[in-house]
């Protein structure tokens, strides 16, 4: 390849889009890896591979890239590993009776990653990269992170300024986010660099309550971002993101949650409008919260126990629905937070959590 596309950001520089690190993981395969390509995007039993490659006797080597942070990157290669095992394609280039190694490249790893890879009877290995640069060279950098084997090689580059041939925006949303607060207003509007910047066929769309972005506004269109102003100006991101907690192939329309500060959680789907279900519950939570953390400043009193004892069942409920990896919102987290121990005399098991595990919002954005 001539150039690698990349850009730079405020913490250094990054490749431009997903499929741009691909471009130049599979140009560089024999350098890096000392691999031969194969296949680029292949498609078995419903599962896409980034690349397929193989090593001179003939083993199966399936890498998997991402450009930021994915909490989920173990469970998406067992699928692929499940796939290519039943189905068996390309016979004729690949060994089967030998292992199909798997690879992940990744800026950033999940704590998750490392959970999930540890009970896992599959060997992954895990390679971290970044670029460095030296005087007016980059390098990509790639780091096994477990024996800390360290190899580099240099990326021909093209700069990509973040807001290169990136529209001014829209009055409708130069207007929205003049009452957004000053956090707010960065945050969204790198998001709305980093959307338009991914594909020239990106579109900007301004609606009543919202902006969209996607290839069209037709029955056949797709989305795969959108800011939601409720009636107070307060701005709600949506992203088109996998189901069952971004773990199905099928896409839903996504409410996040974000402290707009990088942290992120994906709190429900919602087909159409703010969520108003999830809307009202965040905030009878948050209501709770206040009772709670009131009492827990006050002395313990004889009333206050009524409402230890429905805490309890609350946070029981929370914790039942994070052994089911089901969908959790921020309130929910802070609820698990609550300090009540003084009203914890005799009852045993009572924990008070210290919650810090977010996902990363860039990750969120990338993956939409």
């Amino acid at each position: 390849m001539d150039f690698a596309n990349l850009r730079t950001t405020g913490a250094g520089w990054e490749f431009a889009t997903e499929a741009d690190l691909e471009d130049f993981v599979w140009a560089n395969l024999k350098q890096l890896f000392g691999l031969i390509p194969l296949k680029r995007q292949f498609y078995v039993k419903g599962q896409i591979c980034d690349i397929l490659a193989l090593r001179e006797n003939k083993q199966l080597v399936v890498l998997e890239l991402k450009n930021a942070e994915d909490r989920y990157i173990v469970q998406q290669l067992t699928r692929y590993y499940e796939a290519l095992r039943e189905e068996k394609p390309l016979q004729d280039e690949f060994d089967y009776r030998q292992p199909i190694e798997l690879i992940v490249i990744t800026p950033n790893f999940h704590r998750d990653n490392f959970t999930d890879r540890k009970y896992s009877h599959l060997s992954i290995q895990f390679l971290g990269f970044e670029i460095l640069v030296t005087g007016k060279d980059l390098y990509l950098e790639l780091k096994d992170l477990d024996n800390s084997k360290v190899s580099k090689i240099e990326i021909p580059h093209q700069l990509r300024e973040g807001n290169q041939d990136i529209p001014a925006p829209p009055r409708a949303f130069v207007n929205r986010i003049a009452k957004c607060s000053t956090e707010q207003q960065e945050e969204i509007t790198k998001i709305r660099q980093k959307i338009l910047g991914c594909d020239n066929r990106m579109q900007e769309m301004s609606f009543a309550s919202s902006i969209k972005y996607g290839n069209g506004n037709s029955k056949a269109s797709k989305f795969c971002a959108e800011f939601y102003f409720d009636s107070k100006g307060v701005p709600i991101i949506f992203l088109w993101l996998g189901l069952k907690n971004n773990r199905s192939e099928r896409i839903g329309r996504a409410r996040i949650w974000t402290d707009w500060q990088g942290n992120a959680l994906l709190e429900g789907y919602v087909p159409s409008g703010i969520g108003d279900k999830i809307t009202l519950y965040k905030k009878t939570l948050a209501k709770k919260i206040e009772k709670l953390n009131k009492l827990s400043n006050e002395p313990v009193q004889t009333t206050g126990f009524k409402y230890f004892r429905q805490h309890c069942k609350d946070i029981n409920k929370v914790i039942r629905k994070l052994n089911n990896h089901e969908l959790i919102l921020y309130e929910e987290y802070k609820l698990l937070e609550v300090d009540l121990t003084g009203y914890a005399i005799g009852s045993k098991g009572y924990v008070v959590f210290d919650f810090g595990e977010y996902e990363a919002l860039d990750g969120f954005v990338e993956l939409a």
